[in-house]
Protein backbone atom coordinates (compact mmCIF):
# COMPACT_ATOMS: atom_id res chain seq x y z
CA UNK A 1 0.00 0.00 0.00
CA UNK A 2 1.10 3.34 -1.05
CA UNK A 3 1.57 5.82 2.24
CA UNK A 4 1.91 9.58 1.11
CA UNK A 5 3.06 11.55 4.08
CA UNK A 6 1.83 15.97 3.89
CA UNK A 7 -1.11 17.63 3.55
CA UNK A 8 -3.17 19.00 0.91
CA UNK A 9 -2.11 22.32 1.88
CA UNK A 10 1.42 21.52 0.50
CA UNK A 11 3.52 20.45 -2.62
CA UNK A 12 2.03 17.19 -2.03
CA UNK A 13 -1.47 18.18 -3.48
CA UNK A 14 1.20 17.15 -6.82
CA UNK A 15 1.16 13.62 -5.61
CA UNK A 16 -2.51 13.56 -4.09
CA UNK A 17 -3.62 14.76 -7.81
CA UNK A 18 -1.58 12.10 -9.34
CA UNK A 19 -2.65 9.08 -7.33
CA UNK A 20 -6.28 9.93 -7.72
CA UNK A 21 -5.70 9.95 -11.54
CA UNK A 22 -3.63 6.79 -11.77
CA UNK A 23 -6.54 5.17 -9.70
CA UNK A 24 -3.43 4.13 -7.21
CA UNK A 25 -5.11 3.23 -3.63
CA UNK A 26 -2.77 5.25 -0.49
CA UNK A 27 -3.01 5.89 3.02
CA UNK A 28 -2.48 9.67 3.60
CA UNK A 29 -0.55 10.30 6.79
CA UNK A 30 -1.63 14.82 7.81
CA UNK A 31 2.15 16.19 8.39
CA UNK A 32 1.67 19.73 8.37
CA UNK A 33 4.45 22.05 8.04
CA UNK A 34 6.63 22.83 11.43
CA UNK A 35 6.78 26.54 10.30
CA UNK A 36 2.50 26.67 10.49
CA UNK A 37 2.62 26.01 13.78
CA UNK A 38 3.11 28.40 17.36
CA UNK A 39 5.35 25.92 18.72
CA UNK A 40 5.80 22.89 16.73
CA UNK A 41 7.13 20.93 19.75
CA UNK A 42 4.78 20.95 22.12
CA UNK A 43 3.48 17.85 23.59
CA UNK A 44 -0.05 18.58 22.29
CA UNK A 45 1.05 19.92 18.32
CA UNK A 46 -0.14 17.95 15.68
CA UNK A 47 2.14 15.76 13.49
CA UNK A 48 4.69 17.91 11.70
CA UNK A 49 7.90 18.47 9.76
CA UNK A 50 9.71 18.78 13.02
CA UNK A 51 7.86 15.75 14.80
CA UNK A 52 9.76 12.95 15.48
CA UNK A 53 8.11 10.55 14.17
CA UNK A 54 8.15 11.79 11.14
CA UNK A 55 11.96 12.38 10.85
CA UNK A 56 12.51 8.77 11.57
CA UNK A 57 10.61 8.20 7.85
CA UNK A 58 12.35 11.23 6.35
CA UNK A 59 15.44 12.85 8.54
CA UNK A 60 14.76 15.61 5.75
CA UNK A 61 11.46 16.85 7.78
CA UNK A 62 10.30 17.94 4.48
CA UNK A 63 6.94 16.83 2.87
CA UNK A 64 5.75 15.47 0.80
CA UNK A 65 7.19 11.63 1.24
CA UNK A 66 6.23 8.66 0.27
CA UNK A 67 6.47 4.83 1.56
CA UNK A 68 5.89 2.38 -1.54
CA UNK A 69 5.54 -0.53 0.29
CA UNK A 70 9.02 0.03 2.12
CA UNK A 71 10.58 1.99 -0.69
CA UNK A 72 10.68 5.75 0.85
CA UNK A 73 10.72 8.65 -1.74
CA UNK A 74 10.87 12.36 -1.07
CA UNK A 75 11.10 15.42 -3.69
CA UNK A 76 6.98 15.90 -5.24
CA UNK A 77 8.30 16.08 -8.70
CA UNK A 78 10.63 13.10 -8.67
CA UNK A 79 7.94 10.81 -6.94
CA UNK A 80 5.34 11.94 -9.49
CA UNK A 81 7.46 10.44 -12.59
CA UNK A 82 7.98 7.38 -10.26
CA UNK A 83 4.62 6.38 -9.54
CA UNK A 84 3.75 6.94 -13.42
CA UNK A 85 6.46 4.99 -14.67
CA UNK A 86 5.54 2.38 -12.06
CA UNK A 87 1.56 2.21 -12.69
CA UNK A 88 2.43 2.75 -16.80
CA UNK A 89 -0.78 3.55 -18.78
CA UNK A 90 -1.24 7.04 -21.28
CA UNK A 91 0.13 9.13 -17.99
CA UNK A 92 3.68 7.74 -18.34
CA UNK A 93 6.38 7.69 -21.09
CA UNK A 94 5.35 5.11 -23.71
CA UNK A 95 9.03 5.43 -25.11
CA UNK A 96 12.47 5.69 -23.92
CA UNK A 97 12.46 9.00 -25.64
CA UNK A 98 9.02 10.32 -23.88
CA UNK A 99 10.58 9.32 -20.60
CA UNK A 100 13.18 11.55 -21.42
CA UNK A 101 10.64 14.40 -22.58
CA UNK A 102 9.16 14.02 -18.96
CA UNK A 103 11.74 14.57 -16.94
CA UNK A 104 13.46 17.15 -19.36
CA UNK A 105 10.44 19.45 -19.14
CA UNK A 106 9.57 18.66 -15.20
CA UNK A 107 13.46 19.65 -14.58
CA UNK A 108 12.95 22.75 -16.24
CA UNK A 109 10.02 23.76 -14.70
CA UNK A 110 11.39 23.01 -11.35
CA UNK A 111 14.29 24.86 -11.90
CA UNK A 112 13.18 27.67 -14.52
CA UNK A 113 9.99 28.33 -13.65
CA UNK A 114 9.17 27.41 -10.01
CA UNK A 115 11.81 29.77 -8.32
CA UNK A 116 9.95 33.14 -9.71
CA UNK A 117 6.38 31.56 -9.62
CA UNK A 118 6.24 30.83 -5.81
CA UNK A 119 7.74 34.25 -4.89
CA UNK A 120 3.79 35.32 -6.27
CA UNK A 121 1.91 32.55 -4.32
CA UNK A 122 4.11 32.92 -1.03
CA UNK A 123 2.14 36.39 -1.25
CA UNK A 124 -0.50 35.04 1.03
CA UNK A 125 -3.04 37.87 1.06
CA UNK A 126 -4.25 41.64 -0.69
CA UNK A 127 -2.34 43.78 1.96
CA UNK A 128 0.91 42.01 0.47
CA UNK A 129 0.79 41.79 -2.69
CA UNK A 130 -0.32 45.40 -2.72
CA UNK A 131 2.78 46.56 -0.12
CA UNK A 132 5.33 48.13 -2.08
CA UNK A 133 7.68 44.97 -1.69
CA UNK A 134 5.05 43.19 -2.58
CA UNK A 135 4.62 44.95 -6.34
CA UNK A 136 8.62 45.05 -6.62
CA UNK A 137 8.20 40.67 -5.74
CA UNK A 138 5.43 40.50 -8.65
CA UNK A 139 6.99 42.78 -10.68
CA UNK A 140 10.64 40.65 -11.01
CA UNK A 141 8.17 37.34 -11.33
CA UNK A 142 6.79 38.26 -14.33
CA UNK A 143 9.50 39.47 -15.89
CA UNK A 144 11.50 36.13 -14.98
CA UNK A 145 8.23 34.11 -16.26
CA UNK A 146 7.64 36.02 -19.63
CA UNK A 147 10.56 33.56 -21.28
CA UNK A 148 8.80 30.18 -19.66
CA UNK A 149 6.05 31.04 -20.45
CA UNK A 150 6.62 31.84 -24.39
CA UNK A 151 8.36 28.67 -24.77
CA UNK A 152 5.48 26.84 -23.44
CA UNK A 153 3.25 28.35 -25.33
CA UNK A 154 5.34 27.22 -28.04
CA UNK A 155 5.65 23.59 -27.17
CA UNK A 156 1.79 23.78 -26.47
CA UNK A 157 0.83 25.44 -29.88
CA UNK A 158 2.34 22.46 -31.79
CA UNK A 159 1.42 19.70 -29.95
CA UNK A 160 -1.31 20.29 -27.36
CA UNK A 161 -0.19 18.71 -24.29
CA UNK A 162 3.63 18.63 -23.26
CA UNK A 163 4.41 15.65 -24.25
CA UNK A 164 3.18 12.91 -26.95
CA UNK A 165 -0.09 15.05 -27.64
CA UNK A 166 -1.72 13.67 -24.71
CA UNK A 167 -2.16 14.67 -20.99
CA UNK A 168 0.62 12.95 -19.06
CA UNK A 169 2.06 12.98 -15.54
CA UNK A 170 4.33 15.85 -17.12
CA UNK A 171 1.47 18.04 -17.77
CA UNK A 172 0.15 17.60 -13.91
CA UNK A 173 3.71 18.52 -12.70
CA UNK A 174 3.46 21.49 -14.66
CA UNK A 175 0.17 22.39 -13.80
CA UNK A 176 0.95 22.50 -10.29
CA UNK A 177 3.81 24.59 -11.00
CA UNK A 178 2.50 27.45 -13.27
CA UNK A 179 -0.87 27.58 -10.91
CA UNK A 180 1.21 29.61 -8.39
CA UNK A 181 0.82 32.09 -11.38
CA UNK A 182 -2.76 32.04 -11.69
CA UNK A 183 -2.76 35.90 -10.08
CA UNK A 184 -0.76 37.16 -13.20
CA UNK A 185 -3.67 37.62 -15.34
CA UNK A 186 -1.67 39.25 -18.00
CA UNK A 187 1.41 36.29 -18.48
CA UNK A 188 -1.77 34.03 -19.26
CA UNK A 189 -3.09 36.80 -21.68
CA UNK A 190 0.02 36.64 -23.31
CA UNK A 191 0.59 32.39 -23.30
CA UNK A 192 -3.07 31.85 -24.50
CA UNK A 193 -2.37 28.31 -25.24
CA UNK A 194 -0.84 28.02 -21.77
CA UNK A 195 -3.95 29.34 -20.37
CA UNK A 196 -6.08 26.95 -22.26
CA UNK A 197 -4.19 24.28 -21.31
CA UNK A 198 -3.97 24.98 -17.49
CA UNK A 199 -8.06 25.33 -18.27
CA UNK A 200 -7.94 21.92 -19.28
CA UNK A 201 -5.70 20.48 -16.79
CA UNK A 202 -7.75 22.01 -14.06
CA UNK A 203 -11.29 20.73 -15.57
CA UNK A 204 -9.87 17.05 -14.62
CA UNK A 205 -12.00 15.26 -12.04
CA UNK A 206 -9.22 14.58 -9.79
CA UNK A 207 -7.75 17.84 -10.44
CA UNK A 208 -11.22 18.88 -8.72
CA UNK A 209 -11.28 16.17 -6.01
CA UNK A 210 -8.12 17.56 -4.99
CA UNK A 211 -8.52 20.60 -4.74
CA UNK A 212 -11.79 20.20 -2.49
CA UNK A 213 -9.63 18.51 0.00
CA UNK A 214 -7.56 21.00 0.01
CA UNK A 215 -9.65 23.81 0.46
CA UNK A 216 -11.22 21.84 3.55
CA UNK A 217 -8.18 22.09 5.22
CA UNK A 218 -7.03 24.81 7.61
CA UNK A 219 -4.97 27.72 5.88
Amino acid sequence: MLTIYGVYRSRASRNYWLADELGLPFVSVPVIQAYRLDDAAAPDAPLNTQSPEFLAVNPTGLIPCIDDGGFVMTESLAINLYLARKRGGALAGQTIAEDAEMMQWTMWAATEVEPHAVKIIMLRDKKDAESEQGRLTIRAANKALKRGFARLDAQLAATGWVVGKRFTVADLNLAEIFRYAMSQTELFDAAPNVKDWLERCQSRPSFKAMMEKRQHEPE
